[in-house]
């Protein structure tokens, strides 16, 4: 147990580490991205009594047999951001507003992991000064800093994460108690991020050890419970068309929002365009984690494995964290270079910076302690540096696009109508949205006669079936010339689109 002095000094840096998240929420003053419009949109609807349901259609992988609204959500995603979202905008929404409101269960939750992270490197061994820098760098967070006060699964992953490799190492040891909370954790991470499920592989590892068997047969069973339930609910609200293959089997991207998406071995895509795209992945996904532990962070992480490569926890860490990195990159690949990555990474971040401590402590022993102290004093600068950076560049990517897209409103006939954004275009207009579907204009008949749509919205990023359109080029019958904002065109419908016809 920490003794008095420390725990004030980690409590100090906690609240101001809280402090750096509520301006860093001043950024982060809006969803900014599709996943987050998603949870907000949705969390807020739920708040409201509504269920699990979305009034808008992000992808066909959760269209209705009539293609109307609303419909059953989380056929992709996971609902634990939704369910947090939701009680945050249940409780204070007529205060803060629904997207402040949503975001303070986020934030709270942030404000947990510096403390996170400072225990899993005192339980690593580390001596104070090393496990209160890792304190203080995972609670700067680096790239996540403003991932960590978004309405995502980013700041709940981390805890989690944290608190599953604390727990597995008692499990492991043989506590049945420890195995319990690690199969909870493990069911919390899955319904937080689909990639979760891979941490039940650890969990099968502890029944492998007769100590540890009981702990790993509670906790597989908890965590089992856990994926089953959410499948009998996925499976009364209609599994998504071809999930799997949306997933895993994609040759383009855009097909996530095809009706009739081409897929690995049904298309023409050469063989070699397949292999380089995942080795690309493995590439890109490569740079992605060396910059979430912000470079400088790196070789110590490697030294701190090396050291404690006898501790069942640090192993599980390792395996998990290379499982996850070759299943993101081979088997997710066109998302994980999206994003799907680096969300995945979120709860391995403050254990990882735990480890780290714990290899910076061995590297820098012989040292003088004024050396190392001036190593690890700049380690914390680089983070906080790159936690600055990360914000603006948050800023920078999506707070103007927002603000152009809230621009083109007046633009827009009133009633319902089809962007490729559905999720986002659903927040800032409060109406009834459905994606442009990429099979293109014949299929986005389809989509508009069923919900009503009174326009079309295409922005410079749309989906290749569009293209000519947007640049231009012949319009059906029934689309009107369009109304330019910007990079904005928006195409008042007449009538009722013809279903099936161009």
């Amino acid at each position: 147990m920490p003794d008095a002095t420390a725990i004030r000094r980690i409590a100090s840096l906690s609240l101001a580490l809280l402090v750096a998240r509520i301006a860093t929420a001043f950024v982060v003053s809006q969803p900014g991205y599709t996943d987050s419009f998603y949870f907000t949109a949705v969390a807020d609807r739920l708040a409201q009594g509504a269920g699990l349901t979305a009034d808008f259609l992000w992808s066909p992988l959760e269209a209705r047999a009539d293609l109307g609204l609303p419909v059953a959500s989380h056929l992709f995603w996971v609902p634990l951001p939704t369910g947090l979202a939701a009680l945050g905008v249940a409780l204070a929404g007529p205060l803060a507003g629904a997207f402040r409101a949503a975001q303070l269960p986020f934030i709270l939750t942030a404000a947990l992991l510096p403390g996170a992270a400072y225990v899993a490197a005192r339980a690593l061994g580390t001596r104070e000064r090393f496990a209160l820098a890792a304190a203080a760098i995972a609670g700067c967070g680096g790239l996540f800093a403003p991932a960590f006060v978004s309405v995502d699964a980013f700041a709940p992953a981390a805890l989690m994460g944290t608190a599953f490799f604390l727990a597995y190492a008692r499990a492991a040891a043989g506590s049945t108690r420890a195995g319990l909370v690690a199969g909870l954790l493990v069911g919390l991470l899955y319904l937080s991020r689909s990639e979760g499920a891979l941490f039940g592989l650890a969990l099968l590892w502890l029944v492998r050890t007769e100590r540890s068997r009981r702990a790993g047969v509670a906790a597989s069973l908890v965590a089992l419970a856990f994926g089953c339930a959410w499948l009998v609910r996925d499976l009364s609200a209609g599994l998504g068309a071809g999930l799997f293959a949306r997933s895993a089997l994609l040759v383009r991207y855009e097909d996530l929002f095809a009706f009739q998406p081409d897929y690995i071995g049904a298309s023409a895509a050469p063989a070699i365009d397949l292999v380089t795209a995942r080795a690309a992945a493995l590439v890109t996904n490569a740079v992605t984690f060396t910059f979430a532990f912000a470079l400088l962070l790196v070789v110590p992480l490697a030294a701190g494995v090396r050291g404690l490569r006898d501790r069942p926890e640090v192993r599980a860490w390792l395996g998990l964290a290379v499982l996850v990195y070759l299943a993101q990159s081979l088997v997710w690949t066109l998302h994980s270079t999206r994003g799907s990555y680096f969300h995945s990474l979120a709860a391995f971040f403050p254990f990882g910076v735990a480890i780290a401590a714990a290899g910076a402590e061995r590297l820098l022993t012989s040292l003088a302690r004024r050396t190392a102290d001036a190593w690890i004093a700049g380690a914390v600068v680089l983070v906080a540096i790159v936690s600055v950076t990360s914000v603006a560049q948050w800023d920078a990517s999506f707070n103007g696009g927002t603000r152009a897209r809230a621009s083109a409103l007046d633009a827009i006939p009133a009633g319902p109508f089809l962007a490729i954004d559905a999720a986002a275009w659903r927040w800032i207009s409060g109406r009834r949205v459905a994606v442009t579907p990429a099979d293109g204009l014949a299929r986005a008949a389809c989509v508009a006669a069923a919900i009503d749509a009174r326009s079309i919205v295409l922005e410079a990023a749309h989906f290749s079936r569009y293209d000519a359109l947007y640049r231009g080029g012949a319009r059906p019958a029934w689309l009107d010339a369009p109304v330019v904002r910007g990079a904005t065109r928006v195409y008042p419908i007449r009538g009722v689109p013809p279903c099936g016809a161009p």
